[in-house]
Formats: structure tokens, C-alpha cells, sequence
């Protein structure tokens, strides 16, 4: 596969009322078209300062950072960001805040009537059809967080950047987004990039697994491969060896070689 995502020599210091404080170094990462990897490590490991690197939010102290053979050096609509908060804008309804991106990346090639539809159907695949006149004060902070992933997916981003997008939402919702959000990739080809506390969560979305160092001057400790076949099925997994296998590879990475007091899984 083609590299689409290609980070050299990243380094990521930080000028702080204490000094300096260097979160990331040398990163070295290449994510090929149409590939899904996930970070994970302990809180602090810059995991969320590598995904805003990529998604041009921030640049880098030193290093290059390439999305098809180009410069990150801001945003773009070819990379959509899901945030840990929902970043609505709360003046809007849902369905404005979604019709809002639709508009800025479809708006010159499709109808009027094709936005709206475009923008309803994002809203019904994350359950957030009933609630398309509600502002966001009127919802819940899970409700909220579905509205932004609505808002990203709309988008058919060639590039999706998630930073733990399911963390505020309940367990079956989750579950429901997770295999909602392997169809989605899977029918447009979109390469992405996710932050994960979830050790299961990682292994059932991703193609690698990229484990992060502990921070300060984190970098990245490990690549996993996870050569699981797809379309994948949660419970099929649950008693599939290799599934088994490359959790505990995980596991043993965070808690065996990496451990730290906060908690990662």
C-alpha cells in the first residue's frame, strides 16, 4: 500500500512557565492509504500531541510531517478531527453544526436537497436523527459527541483523526459506533488515525497498533501488526487465539514494560 501519512524525525518541545517541556522525540511513523492505527499509552505519552501534529494544529520543533506527499502545515478538510470534547458550536442545532462542514466540503458539487440528505444520514448512523433541531445545551455530553463524529464521518475525510471518540458515550453505544465506523472505512476507503485508551478497542478497529513510550520525550516503543481478516465481528473475535494474542501483546507492553500508575485500559 501507498504511504499517505508520513511523520520523519518529529520532535514536539513545549514552551511552559516552568521551562521547557519536551513531549515528544524522534518520531518516526508512516501510515499507508486506507490503513487504520490506533496510539495508545499511558495519560502524558503524547498521544493526542502526535494526532494534532498530523491534523496541522500544531508544528512540530523539529522534523517533517507529509499527508500525500504534501506539508502539514495547517488544517484541511482531507483530514477531519474528532476531538475528546465535541467542539459543537452551541448557537447551532445538530443539524446545523453537521449541514455547517457538509456545506464547506460538498457545497460547489452537490443540491441543496443532496446536503440536507447528506447531512440526515450522519446524524441517523450515529442515533442522533431525533434530536436534528436540538441545540447542544439541550442534549447530553454523550449525545454531543455523536453530533461530532456525524460531523467528521459527513465529511468522507480522505484522512480521519480521532482523539478517544467513543470515551464519553455507554458501553453499547460505543460498541455500536465501533462496527458502525469499521462499515464506514471500509466503504470509503479513509485512512485513519485514532487515540485509544482501550486496549480492545485498538485491537478490534486497527490494522498496527503504534505503543507510545512514557512521557516526558515519549516516542514510540512499539509496532503491532494485527492481521486479523475483515470485515471483522466482535463476537466471532471474543474466542478467536490470535484476537486473544495480540491483546495480551498490548497489555504487556503498557503494564509489563511501560507500566505507570495511571491506568490504560
Amino acid at each position: 500500500m501507498k504511504n499517505f501519512i508520513d511523520v520523519s524525525h518529529a520532535e514536539m518541545v513545549f514552551s511552559t512557565r516552568k521551562g521547557r517541556f519536551h513531549a515528544l522525540r524522534d518520531i518516526n511513523l508512516t501510515v499507508a492509504k486506507g490503513e487504520f492505527v490506533t496510539l495508545i499509552g499511558h495519560s502524558g505519552c503524547g498521544k493526542s500531541t502526535l494526532l494534532n501534529l498530523i491534523a496541522g494544529l500544531l508544528s512540530p520543533t523539529q522534523g517533517a510531517l507529509l499527508c500525500d506527499n504534501r506539508e502539514i502545515a495547517a488544517p484541511g478538510p482531507e483530514r477531519a478531527v474528532v476531538f475528546q470534547n465535541h467542539s459543537l458550536l452551541p448557537w447551532l442545532t445538530c443539524f446545523e453544526n453537521v449541514h455547517l462542514a457538509v456545506e464547506r466540503v460538498f457545497g460547489a458539487a452537490e443540491t441543496k436537497p443532496q446536503l440536507k440528505q447528506r447531512t440526515q444520514a450522519a446524524l441517523e448512523l450515529v442515533g442522533m436523527g431525533h434530536a436534528t433541531f436540538k441545540r447542544p445545551h439541550e442534549i447530553s455530553g454523550g449525545m454531543k459527541q455523536r453530533v461530532g463524529i456525524a460531523r467528521a464521518l459527513a465529511m468522507e475525510p480522505k484522512v480521519l483523526l480521532m482523539d478517544e471518540p467513543f470515551g464519553a458515550l455507554d458501553a453499547l453505544t460505543r460498541a455500536h459506533l465501533q462496527d458502525e465506523l469499521l462499515k464506514i472505512v471500509a466503504r470509503t476507503k479513509s485512512t485513519v488515525v485514532m487515540v485509544t485508551h482501550d486496549v480492545d478497542e485498538a485491537v478490534l478497529l486497527s490494522d498496527r497498533i503504534v505503543m507510545m513510550t512514557n512521557g516526558p520525550a515519549a516516542t514510540i516503543g512499539e509496532v503491532l501488526a494485527v492481521e486479523l481478516e475483515r470485515p471483522r465481528l466482535r463476537v466471532e473475535l471474543a474466542e478467536d487465539t490470535r484476537y486473544v494474542h495480540y491483546r495480551k501483546e498490548v497489555l504487556d507492553f503498557l503494564y509489563t514494560r511501560h507500566g505507570h500508575q495511571a491506568v490504560a485500559a
